[in-house]
């Protein structure tokens, strides 16, 4: 087995949502080491993809949040931990590692990504969600030739847009956003494509929108694209646009930055031989372990009996779940309870000033 590029690690976490988030925490206290994998270019999940600016209600102990906040405050917990997030790579394969492939007797995983990581580990817990969040590709032939080039589903370095016509395309907030935010640059020509005039935003957004489209910063085309022109150079210079009046017209442009929303897919974890039931990991409630020993899987990816689809139950799961993993990596040992309270070791992790610690325990009598 070729290990020139090999992560070796404990454990390795797939998905970097707000469960993913704080199981990687949770197994950086048990002093594991951790990677953590996930197909979209930045942390968050569907928490920071689908809604990072509404509201969330029910955390404990806060009493509102957005999903980009939750998502700043998870990252911001696990920094001193400094778990490696490796972002835009989406796990295509697990292999189960015998003895012969150079690693101990114990059960241990090679987990491979598109992006061509490889992992070699002993744990693996599956923190997907509702699955690997893809973009809606756009149902134009060909269109994909240009994909990484001309057309970009993820966001691009700023400096890529100066003095570029670009299209974007979508009625959803992160479209609206995107086209706002291109616009304010000021050094780029922005044309916004949707199917009607009409976005499913919120009353603030949409009249931000409104209100940059009636000064003229950013051009509103109606329509849907249904041909890729070229240049006789081969670039990408147009979409060939089908009007509701059953008009045709040609959109000139740059840059494609379609943002139409996500499909999310259990994707290759399908096909790992685990339990499943109605698309979900069937796991048990000590551990949130699957039906593969070693391979856990907490949040919405999971159903057992009660399952309950909150971010705080997935927070508790992870919790449990790490405590398994520590114990079974080191069966020999006892695993035990400790608070970050009065928990020096634990304190020491997260880079807390023991002074302070001290005496903020004789004070408060803890």
């Amino acid at each position: 087995m070729n290990t020139d590029r090999l992560i070796r690690t404990d454990v390795v976490v797939i998905g970097a949502g707000p469960v993913g988030l704080y199981q990687a925490f949770q197994l950086g206290l048990q002093e594991l080491a951790v990677h953590v994998v996930d197909g979209l270019a930045h942390a968050g999940g569907q928490c920071a993809e689908l809604y990072p600016h509404k509201p969330i209600y029910d955390l404990p102990g806060i009493p509102v949040c957005s999903g980009e906040e939750l998502t700043h405050r998870l990252l911001r917990q696990l920094e001193p931990l400094r778990v490696p997030l490796h972002l835009g790579q989406i796990v295509t394969t697990l292999r189960r590692l015998a003895a012969e492939d150079g690693m101990s007797a114990s059960p241990r995983f090679r987990l491979e990504t598109d992006g061509g990581l490889a992992f070699a580990c002993d744990a693996i817990v599956i923190a997907a969600g509702v699955g690997a969040f893809l973009p809606r590709k756009v149902p134009v032939p060909g269109l994909e030739a240009w994909e990484g080039r001309q057309v970009h589903y993820h966001d691009v370095p700023p400096e890529t847009w100066v003095g570029q016509r670009i299209v974007v395309m979508g009625g959803t907030e992160a479209a609206a956003r995107l086209a706002l935010r291109l616009a304010d640059h000021g050094s780029s020509d922005v044309t916004l494509l949707h199917r009607s005039d009409r976005f499913a935003l919120d009353e603030a957004l949409d009249a931000e929108l409104q209100s940059a489209i009636g000064a003229g910063w950013i051009r509103l085309c109606l329509g849907q694209p249904v041909q890729a022109l070229a240049s006789d150079d081969g670039r990408l210079e147009a979409l060939e646009i089908a009007t509701a009046d059953d008009r045709r017209l040609s959109l000139p442009l740059d840059l494609l930055m379609p943002r139409l929303g996500l499909n999310p897919r259990l994707g290759p974890i399908a096909a790992w031989g685990l339990a499943l039931e109605r698309k979900h990991l069937v796991v048990d409630t000590e551990g949130f372990r699957t039906s593969e020993p070693g391979i856990h899987a907490v949040g919405d990816v999971n159903t057992y009996p009660g399952k309950r689809k909150l971010i705080v139950c997935g927070f508790h799961e992870a919790t449990l779940a790490a405590f398994a993993i520590a114990q079974w990596l080191r069966p020999h040992e006892r695993v035990v309870l400790e608070y970050t309270t009065t928990s020096t070791r634990l304190q020491r992790l997260l880079g807390v000033d023991q002074s302070e610690a001290g005496n903020k325990r004789i004070g408060t009598g803890a």
